[in-house]
């Protein structure tokens, strides 16, 4: 601990219980996630029928994925907002509002009258609820990880930035195996008719304990700490763009390998399996179950390495070992076996793991308290739109303009190498004090 300075023990705030702390930090993206899955498997399996079914199937599906892509295209506009009051009034209370937010936007979704009964009017109510979400969403995940971090033991900021980091791995989980209950339990026709609205719903009891764990957990110490000092931002955003603008796109570059094959293995894959192989739906959502319970697992793994080893050789290991399985994982699932399919989900999923582990640490590493939430919160919305928004919707394009799934692997692997150059600009931030 002694190469360390400004932890929050030696600003003597250091109160909230770990397990609560963790708690709190992962929350809030495991909703996002549990939203995000079950609405990107919606969106890969039923939604083209309820919400665009005058159209081709595969071209109901990119119009689904598009409407996936606004969620994140509200994001900075969140990253924007949410960053700044984060910066001016504190952590806890933007956390508090983002996850009502993304919790009522959710069940709203499941509220939803379907193109057959409402028109066209269905349609733009999604696409409404998609970007208020997206809005809520921009505040949340920098909000999260700074509340982790800047609670916590500084020699392990990669562990602690990572319990915000299992959250999209539990969420997954969570969302992932109530659908594949209710496909299994149901037929389709029950299915398109109430079933799909379930999982929708039941994001409100998520709210509810969210809300519970973070009444319990006091602001962040470095926070306060500058609130006594009177050193906060008077301008965040323009102090982030004006003095840190390279750092931010390195914190936003690092984030869009691991997005980019992300949206490969969760969300476009489904549609592979499903319409291209022509397999069960249930083929594809056990894949991703047991591809997700491997994520959840070694996000934690790779976040310790990197406090041992540094966040860049960590990155770095993830980005070679997802440029061959951007190529090796069609190989995988071109066979149509159940096996290979969930080999290919589980092995994806642990090369995501890799980059996504040290993720958070590296990019709210990069900027000083006073403005940590604004410049983490536009550097992970902005990158978001690059890496995961558009994803879905351009490798769907790329199959169907090339019929072949060797487009999409150049694309995902082109992805990494974006996130490999930006390891060879940054420094290496595991082993220094955060910057006051």
């Amino acid at each position: 601990m002694s190469s360390f300075t400004g932890t929050a023990e030696s600003i003597g705030l250091h109160t909230a219980h770990p397990k609560r702390l963790a708690l709190a930090s992962m929350i809030g993206t495991t909703l996002e996630y549990y939203d995000f899955t079950i609405y990107n498997t919606m969106a890969a399996l039923v939604f083209s029928q309820l919400f665009f079914p005058s159209v081709d199937p595969m071209v109901g599906t990119m119009l689904a994925f598009s409407t996936y892509a606004i969620g994140y295209l509200s994001r900075p506009l969140g990253g924007l907002f949410f960053g700044r009051l984060g910066d001016k009034i504190g952590r806890r209370a933007v956390l508090v509002i983002t996850l009502i937010i993304m919790g009522l936007t959710t069940a709203t979704i499941g509220l939803l009258p379907t193109y057959g009964s409402a028109g066209i009017l269905a349609p733009l109510l999604l696409i409404t609820l998609r970007f208020v979400q997206g809005v809520a969403l921009g505040g949340e995940w920098a909000g999260a990880v700074l509340l982790a971090v800047e609670h916590g033991r500084q020699d392990q900021r990669g562990l602690n930035a990572s319990w915000t980091q299992m959250g999209p791995a539990l969420g997954t989980l969570l969302g992932t195996g109530l659908i594949y209950g209710f496909t299994s339990l149901m037929d389709n026709e029950t299915f398109l008719a109430w079933g799909w609205r379930v999982p929708f719903l039941l994001s409100l009891v998520l709210v509810t304990f969210g809300l519970w764990v973070r009444n319990g957990i006091e602001e962040s110490p470095m926070f306060k700490h500058l609130e006594e000092a009177h050193t906060k931002a008077k301008a965040p955003i323009k102090e982030v763009v004006t003095n840190h603008w390279r750092r931010l796109l390195l914190a936003g570059g690092s984030r869009i390998g691991g997005d980019v094959l992300y949206g490969l293995i969760v969300v476009f894959t489904l549609t592979y399996v499903t319409t291209v192989l022509q397999l069960p739906k249930s083929t594809a959502l056990m894949a991703l179950l047991i591809g997700t319970g491997f994520n959840a697992l070694a996000v934690p793994l790779f976040a310790i390495l990197s406090d041992h080893w540094g966040r860049r050789p960590v990155l770095a290991l993830g980005v070679l070992s997802a440029i061959i399985w951007a190529f090796f994982m069609f190989v995988l699932l071109d066979t149509a076996q159940t096996m290979a399919i969930v080999l290919a989900s589980v092995g994806g999923l642990i090369v995501h793991a890799c980059l996504y582990g040290p993720q958070a640490s590296f990019i709210i590493e990069q900027f000083p308290t006073r403005i940590r939430f604004t410049g983490a919160s536009l550097a992970y919305t902005f990158a978001g739109i690059i890496g995961g928004g558009f994803a879905p919707l351009i490798m769907a394009a790329l199959f169907t303009g090339y019929s072949s799934s060797y487009a999409i692997s150049i694309y995902v692997a082109g992805a990494a190498c974006v996130t490999g150059l930006v390891l060879l600009l940054a420094r290496e931030t595991a082993h220094k004090p955060l910057e006051e």
